[in-house]
């Protein structure tokens, strides 16, 4: 199993989860080399990718209440203060009363800033048609994941559509990740995640409204749930704002866990604007 990672080589803490257990990284990929942990507490954080791990900040407790009460997620062992490294993200779409942009932020389970996103390239036009009707949906969107330094990390694009949504996902230069497709329109959506051509997971609907979601993998293991959140009744009625969990069950190999983390902002994009019909 591979990551994309500078990590050196050395133990660390087992990528899925067995208690006090170390794993041997080689400084490429995950061995089979396993060892008893002595000091767990001690041990060292898993391999990651980023600008290293974020000082601790307090907590926000309406984050907190997203996560565990609505999402109903269990509180995690904090990761690696990343967008790649953490096990729980909280995706929170900005509240507008006309939304012409997509913009999130995205944060840990605590409500630490992890990073944004935001559609790029928008024409005056493609705003003109997203504030009168619903055309806009039928063309090319592009979506920029930037990390808490404004870094470029993915870019997501979802080219003109007239059915079913695609997704591309590639890295800043420009270097293909993989695509998300969406495989049906009735019923419980479902998305494919595919890698040159093959199939590495899938993204399946939970409920007709599209509002949970199970991602699995090549092998139809789930390896990550998106929950939606409600973000309450005034903001239901007068906003676009959409609010999401990832929870990401164990330490994925790329580019599966690019392909996861873009998720969470594909699906809602897709699905939303799908929704809303001709104007």
């Amino acid at each position: 199993m591979t990551t994309h990672s500078n990590t050196p080589a050395g133990w660390y803490p087992d990528p899925h989860g067995a208690p006090q257990t170390l794993r041997y990284w080689d400084g490429s990929q995950w061995t089979d080399h396993t060892n008893a942990d002595q000091q767990a507490p001690a041990a060292p954080q898993v391999p990651h990718q980023g600008h290293g791990q974020q000082p601790a900040a307090a907590s926000d407790p309406r984050v907190q209440r997203q996560v565990q009460q609505q999402a109903g997620v269990a509180p995690n062992a904090a990761g690696g203060g990343s967008l790649f490294t953490e096990p729980v993200l909280v995706v929170n779409q900005k509240a507008k009363l006309i939304e012409l942009t997509n913009e999130y932020k995205v944060m840990d389970q605590h409500g630490n800033l992890l990073g944004a996103v935001t559609e790029v390239g928008q024409s005056a036009l493609k705003k003109i048609l997203r504030f009168v009707s619903s055309l806009d949906q039928f063309m090319t969107h592009r979506l920029e994941i930037r990390d808490a330094h404004g870094q470029p990390q993915l870019l997501l694009t979802r080219p003109a559509k007239f059915l079913k949504s695609r997704v591309i996902v590639s890295r800043p230069d420009g270097s293909p990740v993989g695509e998300i497709v969406q495989q049906n329109m009735f019923g419980k959506i479902n998305f494919a995640m595919n890698v040159n051509g093959q199939q590495v997971g899938a993204i399946k609907a939970e409920n007709w409204r599209a509002w949970n979601f199970a991602i699995v993998d090549h092998a139809d293991k789930e390896v990550a749930r998106i929950t939606k959140t409600w973000e309450g009744l005034a903001k239901t009625m007068f906003t676009t704002a959409d609010n999401y969990v990832l929870q990401i069950h164990f330490q994925l190999p790329e580019p599966l866990l690019s392909l996861v983390v873009a998720t969470a902002l594909t699906v809602d994009t897709a699905l939303k604007q799908d929704s809303r019909g001709l104007g």
